[in-house]
């Protein structure tokens, strides 16, 4: 009977889940102390929402993991599936909590730092959490159907097709860089909010065909999943280098937000170009290796699966 009611609330657990996290992505700091050795490695913000949200996931993730585990005590979550979760909300954490959330206002290659935290790091491994395929598990079967016919379902099918996904990913970076918004962003704390969340969500959405840890409408083959991170990289490197090569600072908030220390406006520019090129690069590659290492894991899993069925038709 516990189990039965654990797998009753499963669906409220998960919706608290799902919903949490691009809210997470969206809370903002204020005003920016003088940085002060050591005390910038202690310039953490107390933000209730991102707190409360990285808590509420946390545990509607660890929830739903011991209601697996319970029902099928056989077969439980993974436990480096329930780390992967919870690295990535604690690379959120870092990204909007520590010193980065700290100076991203002041300095833009700390915000760049901030933003590849959350694409580039939080992202993927959420989705090595396989937060869905928990989800299902953890659901009766009535919610278990409404979950897969929602996942299976034309709006799903676009926004999840891996061509429109690589797509955004690339517009939402170009479009809040190279346009008004982004400075717009630095100055309203509402804006700022969306356009963290644009980028979390992106992301999600990138990652999943290349993770490919849960249900999804489209399954790419692994050469495939290799292709969609390599063409990711020229597309980010492009970035880097523009805003690396500008001539100008691109974001008038940098210039009126005086400050007697660190790097000048341009040359900050300049430094977060270079951090998105190298750091954007380095993650895809890391990706790639990641998705050749499965490619092989998987190849040897079929090679001993093949020989086995040899071995015993031999006897």
């Amino acid at each position: 009977m516990a189990t039965m009611q654990r797998l009753h609330i499963a669906p409220v657990a998960a919706l608290a889940l799902l919903l949490a996290l691009p809210a997470v992505a969206m809370a903002h700091g204020a005003v920016t102390p003088s940085p002060t050795f050591p005390g910038v490695l202690l310039a953490w913000r107390f933000d209730p929402l991102v707190i409360g949200g990285l808590l509420a996931t946390g545990a509607a993730y660890l929830s739903l993991a011991r209601s697996v585990g319970a029902a099928h005590p056989g077969n439980p979550p993974r436990h480096w599936r329930t780390a992967a979760f919870l690295g990535g909300l604690g690379a959120i954490a870092v990204a909007l909590l520590s010193p980065i959330e700290a100076y991203e206002g002041v300095l833009f290659s700390v915000h760049m730092v901030q933003h590849l935290l959350l694409e580039l790091v939080a992202a993927p491994l959420l989705l090595l959490g396989a937060p869905v395929t928990l989800v299902l598990r953890a659901s009766s079967q009535a919610w278990r159907r409404r979950l897969l016919r929602l996942l299976h379902s034309l709006p799903m099918r676009i926004l999840s097709f891996p061509l429109l996904a690589w797509l955004l990913f690339a517009a939402v970076n170009w479009g809040w860089h190279f346009s008004s918004l982004y400075d717009d962003a630095l100055e309203n704390v509402a804006l700022h909010y969306v356009q963290h969340a644009s980028f979390v969500g992106a992301a999600l959405l990138f990652w999943w065909p290349v993770i490919g840890a849960d249900p999804s409408p489209w399954r790419l083959p692994r050469p495939v999943r290799l292709f969609y991170l390599f063409l990711a990289m020229p597309q980010n490197s492009f970035l880097g280098v523009a805003l690396m090569n500008a001539g100008a600072v691109l974001y008038p908030h940098y210039l009126t937000n005086l400050r007697a220390w660190g790097p000048s406006p341009l040359d900050d520019q300049a430094l977060g170009g270079i951090l998105m090129w190298v750091g954007g690069d380095v993650a895809f590659l890391v990706g790639m290796g990641l998705v050749v290492a499965m490619w092989v894991r998987e190849e040897d899993r079929r090679t001993a699966r093949l020989d086995a069925r040899l071995d015993a038709q031999g006897r």
